[in-house]
């Protein structure tokens, strides 16, 4: 019994040493506004992702897609894929769940047994036809550009990028994703 709490004492300082030691994208002082009409089953499917902030659990991804199913139990499941080095390279995928906490506000876990261990997901905008997503946390540690398809124009780029400014984000510190 006593190995077994120190081990779970010694994993949630590591989180929490993680966690402080996270860069961060956005100024706090600037207030973060999620979405003001979020309809969770339009959002479900496949995104492409754009472009990113820097973060250590996507080092190396190229080809980054999400994919978002409501379940049974109200629950989101998420299925993120990676291609290692390239758009080619070999697949990594993570399965996890969500659950929305507020108007375009998410919760994501991808290790559900850990309540600790939960990142905050906000959408900060989405076009009308939810083909285009900015997402953000108000930490600032991790933000994305979502779309249903591997490219976006130049005219959706800006718009994307306009509203991480508008939420405290340096746009240009994103990082493109290859497909």
């Amino acid at each position: 019994m006593k190995l077994i709490w120190h081990a779970l004492s010694s994993g949630l300082m590591l989180i929490l040493a993680n966690a402080a030691l996270a860069e961060t994208y956005r100024d706090r002082n600037v207030e973060m506004v999620s979405v003001s009409e979020f309809e969770p089953q339009r959002y479900m499917g496949k995104w492409y992702e754009i472009a990113r902030f820097p973060n250590r659990f996507e080092r190396g991804c190229e080809g980054v897609t999400a994919e978002y199913a409501l379940r049974t139990d109200g629950k989101i499941s998420v299925l993120n894929t990676c291609r290692e080095g390239a758009p080619d390279g070999e697949i990594k995928t993570a399965d996890g769940q969500a659950k929305v906490v507020g108007t375009g506000q998410l919760s994501v876990t991808f290790v559900p047994w850990l309540p600790f261990a939960r990142g905050d997901y906000w959408v900060l905008y989405l076009d009308e036809d939810y083909t285009l997503a900015v997402v953000g946390a108000p930490r600032g540690t991790t933000g994305w550009i979502l779309a249903r398809t591997p490219k976006i124009s130049d005219e959706e780029r800006a718009t994307a990028e306009t509203v991480l400014r508008q939420n405290g984000y340096d746009p240009s510190r994103l990082r493109n994703v290859r497909h």
